[in-house]
């Protein structure tokens, strides 16, 4: 994005004013947030990791005896319920993403 930033609205979130008025805050330069603005594991966070940990559980248990031993990976769909759920409970709605956007999250090692 070659516009100037409008204005800082707190530590690691910019804020630009698009043509049409709309704005778009771009968090930590674009970067990954946990790792270039971590500021710790306020309870508003930590509630979406023990959630994510409930549902899991509960999705092994249903399918016990079908897992080799190793590291699995949470399912998707688990990581977006919990996800929806966070932003239904602060009355939040996100946009769909753009075809840019989803290149740019499928590229391996951008913007870290």
């Amino acid at each position: 994005m070659s516009k100037k930033v409008n204005r800082n609205v707190r530590d690691y979130v910019d804020e630009y004013v698009l043509k049409n008025n709309k704005r778009i805050h771009i968090l930590a330069d674009g970067k990954l947030i946990n790792l270039a603005a971590a500021e710790g594991h306020p309870a508003s966070v930590m509630d979406m990791s023990f959630a994510t940990q409930a549902l899991e559980t509960e999705y092994v248990l249903k399918k016990q005896g079908k897992f080799e031993p190793k590291v699995y990976d949470v399912p998707i769909e688990i990581e977006q319920r919990v996800c929806a759920l966070k932003l239904k409970s602060m009355s939040i709605a996100i946009d769909k993403l753009m075809p840019e956007q989803i290149e740019y999250l499928a590229a391996s090692g951008e913007g870290t």
